[in-house]
């Protein structure tokens, strides 16, 4: 990385503004601005679930969705420069199809819990849901690619797929939704 960012503390943001890559200042209640930060937000949980002691495909698949989602961000902040697209989609998609594959099928609605990695990953699907709705909100006041929101769709599947992949591999069970009492 070249020196991109020589100071931290600019103090430009102190009137409740934010500077996009294009240069414009923008609110940061902006919705574009509160899009970009689900998606960093996200990342962080990524990172966060990435943390757990998790074998090394599931390591490679995480960092990998780590760089999408720094991309998706970049295309926020830049607009003009698309960064997501349908390979990123095809790798989502792959990996969703082979973790399922493994899977019995669904009885019954699946809690969050189960494994601290598997519950982590049901954070990851939960705020990666969050992100496609502020992506949606941005979509109905500016003109949005479509293949962030596709992208973050597929991601919050395959959170969801991890999810019960994790339980699985600990030889736990997934805590499941038992009904109206």
């Amino acid at each position: 990385m070249s020196d991109r960012l020589d100071r931290i503390v600019t103090r430009s943001g102190d009137d409740g503004s934010t500077g996009l890559a294009d240069g414009r200042r923008v609110q940061k209640h902006d919705p574009r601005i509160e899009a970009l930060g689900a998606v960093d937000e996200l990342n962080s949980f990524v990172g966060l679930l990435a943390a757990e002691p998790l074998d090394g495909p599931t390591q490679v698949l995480l960092a990998a969705i780590q760089n999408d989602l720094f991309d998706l961000g970049g295309e926020l902040a830049l607009p003009e420069r698309p960064a997501v697209g349908d390979a990123h989609l095809g790798r989502i998609e792959a990996a969703v199809e082979r973790l399922n594959s493994g899977l019995p099928p669904l009885a019954e609605f699946v809690l969050p819990g189960g494994t601290r990695a598997a519950a982590l990953a049901h954070v990851c699907r939960a705020v990666c849901r969050r992100a496609e709705r502020r992506l949606a909100a941005l979509a109905g006041v500016e003109l949005v690619a479509t293949s962030p929101g596709r992208y973050l769709n597929r991601l919050s599947d395959l959170f969801f797929v991890l999810a019960r992949t994790l339980n699985r591999a600990a030889g736990g069970s997934e805590p499941t939704w038992r009904g109206p009492r």
